[in-house]
């Protein structure tokens, strides 16, 4: 059980969600017993300041920091010029004058500054997603007594992050929302279903494996435990909770969803990288995934400039509505009560 690697009550992880939440919804689940986890990939230093204050002023119980750690490549002018060229019907629909965008990326990976700015506080889990960070940084952030989790998407994967300090490992299924973790292999081929992952990475590794991805009821965490996991990650289920800060075209979005269907899919056109969400303009018209497709995190350039545009006029057609398959909208409630329902049968 993670209970006594994270000094939790319960074995739930929130999953870290950029853009829907703060460190409210973190503190939320923390002092309902699970471990809140706040997203710090898209924080400016000021921000990344503002928000642990926060959580740490509104919460003594253990939390998360949740960190990317890719390498940001370079972004040609070829690949630049490619991916324009798919989306300048688009730009011509709403104006966009592609030459004026600008080079900045919002998504940047875990640096010597960052861990500067989080080592007074010493969180006592930092966990990543697209693999481990330099050695240094990660014996830096070992040094103050923290846990270390990242993502694995595959047994390899699974075995690697065991290999290079993992003190737990997140198996995250093809079923589960937002960007997909792997970090050996761009094939998306090599990945299964959260069932099949967990029941393969708990004999290939000896460190806690934790389920995630289209975890959805307490039926559901029951299974990942009898699969032996040690926890679960859940995220989705608090995408319409009171604490979250989801847009009202992101809820409106899940809110659509047909009962016992699954409007979701995994594209590349939003970010670059391999992400699931809700189907819309975007991903139907071009097919879900390109390799013209601007390398991660480049591509969210042109989609932050098309989005801004479309949502001015109420439209979600280049949002990412990143959410997991299976999901059950729970609206108008807490996310400590999202975190007791779904941990009552552990």
């Amino acid at each position: 059980m993670i209970q006594s690697l994270f000094g939790t009550r319960l074995a739930l992880i929130q999953a870290p969600m950029a853009g829907v939440q703060d460190a409210k919804l973190a503190a939320s689940v923390s002092e309902a017993g699970g471990l809140g986890s706040l997203p710090c990939a898209m924080l400016s230093a000021q921000q990344l300041r503002e928000q642990l204050e926060l959580l740490t002023t509104i919460t003594n119980k253990p939390y998360n920091l949740n960190f990317f750690c890719h390498t940001a490549g370079h972004y040609t002018r070829v690949q630049q010029q490619a991916w324009q060229q798919l989306l300048q019907p688009y730009f011509n629909e709403f104006n966009i004058d592609a030459a004026a965008l600008t080079q900045s990326a919002s998504r940047q990976p875990i640096t010597q500054q960052v861990v500067d700015i989080i080592a007074p506080y010493a969180p006592p889990v930092v966990s990543f997603h697209f693999g481990l960070p330099h050695n240094r940084l990660l014996q830096q952030i070992k040094n103050w007594g923290a846990t270390v989790i990242s993502t694995a998407t595959t047994v390899n994967e699974a075995k690697w992050l065991e290999a290079h300090g993992a003190d737990a490992i997140i198996a995250q299924g093809l079923e589960a929302g937002g960007h997909r973790g792997h970090f050996l292999s761009m094939d998306l081929t090599l990945h299964s279903n959260t069932a099949e992952l967990v029941k393969n990475c708990v004999t290939a590794v000896s460190v806690p494996v934790i389920a995630a991805g289209g975890i959805n009821s307490a039926d559901a965490v029951s299974q990942m435990q009898r699969l032996g996991a040690a926890g679960v990650q859940v995220g989705s289920a608090y995408l319409l909770c009171n604490e979250a800060q989801t847009s009202p075209l992101h809820r409106e979005a899940i809110l659509a969803q047909p009962s016992g269907s699954d409007a979701t899919a995994i594209t590349n056109l939003l970010s670059g990288r391999a992400a699931r969400g809700i189907r819309n303009r975007i991903m139907t018209e071009l097919n879900y995934n390109s390799e013209l497709a601007a390398p991660f995190p480049y591509a969210n350039i042109a989609i932050t400039a098309l989005r801004a545009n479309a949502e001015a006029q109420g439209r979600d057609d280049f949002t990412p509505l990143w959410c997991g398959q299976n999901y059950i909208p729970r609206a108008d409630v807490s996310a400590a009560s999202i975190t007791q329902n779904l941990m009552s049968k552990w």
